[in-house]
């Protein structure tokens, strides 16, 4: 028997049919579902210090459990001393079972670590069913070792859907358990 997420496993079994019965939808295959998850760091300090992105790098990979890359400027910019081709950050791409159990760790230990935690902003959805939030701190992650963290910085994370609507979004990933705040 091959292992399957908790997260995937309760969307079949319960997600599936709670969002058929809101919207009513008659194939399951309209049915919006998660995607994928990008999880993406910035590190403007990095054209100074090269040693940042490398940084980075492996604490995205460290907590999302699949190897990240750093990401390289597009263009020139002077005032910032910004040449084409240089690290400026790290993503990684989450997909299939590796994305469930992230957002699994992500909802039950990383976001109640949050300090005056009361849920997060419904206003991150971009008007195509997908979601971004925004994290301050990265040691909320139980991956990061707060001693080894040379700088504390933030990290968006986006998480992409196949629903059309946001409302359909926003349900979907209430179904699978990120705690929105209340209006």
């Amino acid at each position: 028997m091959a292992y399957i997420p908790r997260l995937k496993q309760e969307y079949k079994d319960k997600v599936v049919s709670a969002l058929t019965e809101e919207f009513g939808y008659k194939n399951v295959m309209q049915v919006p579902k998660l995607q994928k998850i990008v999880i993406s760091k910035g590190v403007g300090a990095a054209v100074a210090d090269k040693k940042l992105v490398d940084h980075a790098v492996d604490e995205l990979t460290k907590i999302s459990g699949q190897k990240a890359v750093a990401t390289l400027s597009k263009k020139d910019i002077a005032t910032f001393k910004l040449r084409k081709g240089m690290p400026i950050g790290a993503r990684v791409t989450l997909r299939g079972e590796q994305m469930y159990e992230f957002l699994d760790r992500l909802v039950t230990s990383a976001l109640p670590r949050v300090r005056d935690f009361n849920g997060i902003k419904a206003t991150g959805f971009d008007g195509r069913g997908n979601y971004n939030l925004g994290i301050v701190e990265q040691i909320i992650f139980p991956e990061i070792d707060i001693d080894k963290v040379n700088n504390i910085s933030g990290m968006d994370i986006t998480f992409v859907t196949t629903a059309p609507t946001d409302k359909e979004a926003k349900s979907l990933l209430t179904e699978l358990g990120l705690p929105f705040q209340k209006n």
